[in-house]
């Protein structure tokens, strides 16, 4: 029997109420609920039918345009969202750099922070005050540390959200687009530390568009689209089959416009597909 995975994702589905909007008031909410039955067009499945396993010491990268579901996808491993269908089984303490520096109390110091997010995170206080010398020096943002986090650059917030979340040593380390935080001195630091974490057999999911990025520190990746797992494989050949896909992409969308120009037809299509960084052209 195969040892139990750090991440076990089966069937996965995340499925928004397009009408849950932030102008959405009770009493509205209560008569469309009572007025009428909702339809199933009502609602945006970000993600569906998503299966796949991390072991422990694995990192896996995931790959994909804006809109993917990538970001969905590590907020629910992150536990903060929901399935609405299928089952996530995470084995071990789980950390996340979804946004570097969210989750900040603005009002207080770096200092003070360290010590609210440890507890936030389950942490005991003494194993955070031993930590708290080290996540200082990482950060490196001299005495700004014991000034409030409202006064940080965003480069500074992301940099103590870093050194904090990789600090606790976790089991399971979930990474969104933060490899290139600060600057060329910082950025090396940070690597380094990933690396760290690899090697002691901590299980990392990374979401990057930076492929040189994620065939570093990936053995093996998936490529989403709309949603839905498209490609799963070695890293490298999962890079491939995504700058093949983008090629393939951008030639089609240069040939539409072309063909609405040549017609003199207004608003040619655009090309504004994102590649991703480290591809040529």
């Amino acid at each position: 029997m195969a040892p139990p995975a750090a991440i076990d994702v089966e069937d996965l589905g995340i499925r928004y109420n397009l009408h849950l909007t932030r102008r959405t008031t009770l009493k509205g909410s209560l008569m469309e609920w009572v007025g009428r039955r909702q339809r199933e067009d009502h609602y945006f499945w970000a993600l569906r039918h998503v299966t796949f396993r991390v072991a422990h010491g694995e990192a896996l990268g995931i790959l994909g345009p804006n809109g993917a579901g990538k970001s969905t996808l590590l907020l629910t491993l992150a536990g903060i969202l929901a399935p609405d269908e299928g089952s996530i089984r995470v084995q071990g303490r789980v950390s996340s750099l979804l946004t570097l520096g969210a989750g900040f109390e603005m009002e207080v110091s770096g200092r003070e922070n360290i010590a609210l997010i440890g507890a936030f995170m389950g942490i005991r206080h003494r194993v955070m005050r031993e930590l708290t010398p080290s996540i200082i020096e990482f950060a490196d943002i001299g005495p700004f540390i014991d000034a409030p986090v409202r006064t940080y650059s965003s480069g500074m917030r992301a940099r103590l959200g870093f050194s904090i979340a990789t600090a606790i040593a976790p089991d399971i380390l979930l990474l969104d687009e933060v490899l290139g935080t600060g600057d060329e001195e910082f950025r090396a630091r940070s690597q380094q530390r990933i690396r760290e974490l690899v090697a002691r057999a901590r299980a990392i999911v990374l979401v990057t568009h930076d492929l040189n990025s994620v065939a570093e520190y990936c053995s093996r990746s998936v490529l989403m689209e709309k949603g839905s797992i498209l490609y799963e494989g070695p890293t490298l050949e999962t890079v491939e089959f995504y700058k093949d896909r983008v090629r393939k992409r951008k030639a089609r969308l240069a040939e539409e416009q072309a063909a609405r120009e040549a017609a003199g037809l207004p608003a040619p299509v655009t090309l504004d597909e994102i590649a991703p960084s480290g591809q040529p052209g």
